[in-house]
């Protein structure tokens, strides 16, 4: 017997997450600036990439962070996660315990302790300041991924390996890590995707000159909306398609060669 109402509420859902996307993609295309249809344009399009030096500066100010961050933070993330695999230490489930801790705390709370922590220390509020404000905050998350991939590795390969005379650092570089590699993949590309998405967290500990995208948007919109904004969220929008198609296909062929 088939039922309707799950269909019904997965049907409600699907609308309520891509109608406001619809609706942002519809306006994006209007000649006016307001409500009413006046007819198709690309006029918002041409002011996105003719007119608004400041927010591709701070679109490659996002760019920056979230690679930079995304990277170390997952370096030091599988690194983490690696050590804690294999440790005997008794303050193991001490750390593991705490780890948790940022993932749960409020983006505010950890934003005013990083702005705390760098006027204590004479840090200059700057691209720098951010960069290790997410490089805090995404690695746990970092951390949890690979451990989770870790989870699953058998044991019995690295006796193998061992028996076959690698050293530690050849059993790190030609077994570990490849078996952990979509781990470590999936682990970056959320990282990035954290990065690139807080508002909260760079909104505190950002000078200058420093202000990544969404804290540029916001600013923004306290002096109005502008369709400027509905442009570069469409083509934002569809880069974040085309990398999450290109990612799950790298994701499972890894995952198939693992």
């Amino acid at each position: 017997m088939r039922l309707r109402f799950p269909s019904w509420v997965l049907a409600f859902a699907i609308v309520f997450l891509y109608a406001p996307l619809a609706i942002l993609s519809f306006y994006s295309f209007n000649a006016a600036s307001g409500d009413a249809w006046t007819g198709f344009s690309l006029r918002w399009y041409r002011e996105l990439f003719g007119n608004s030096p400041d927010l591709w500066r701070s679109f490659g100010n996002t760019v920056l962070i979230a690679l930079g961050a995304g990277a170390f933070a997952t370096l030091l993330g599988t690194a983490g996660a690696i050590g804690m695999r294999w440790t005997r230490s008794r303050l193991r489930k001490l750390i593991e315990g705490l780890s948790f801790l940022p993932m749960v705390t409020p983006e505010i709370i950890i934003g005013v302790s990083l702005l705390l922590l760098f006027a204590g220390l004479g840090v200059p509020l700057s691209l720098f300041t951010v960069f290790l404000a997410h490089v805090t905050f995404c690695l746990p998350f970092t951390w949890l991924i690979v451990t989770a991939r870790l989870q699953e590795f058998d044991a019995s390969v690295l006796e193998a390996a061992r028996d076959l005379g690698a050293n530690e650092w050849q059993t790190l570089v030609r077994v570990i890590l490849p078996i952990a590699r979509p781990g470590i993949l999936s682990a970056f590309l959320m990282a990035v995707t954290l990065s690139m998405e807080d508002f909260v967290i760079t909104f505190f500990v950002s000078g200058p000159g420093s202000s990544t995208l969404a804290v540029h948007v916001y600013g923004m919109m306290r002096l109005g909306v502008t369709p400027v904004i509905n442009a570069l969220s469409v083509l934002l929008l569809a880069g974040t398609v085309v990398l999450a198609y290109f990612t799950r296909r790298m994701v499972a062929n890894l995952g198939r060669n693992g």
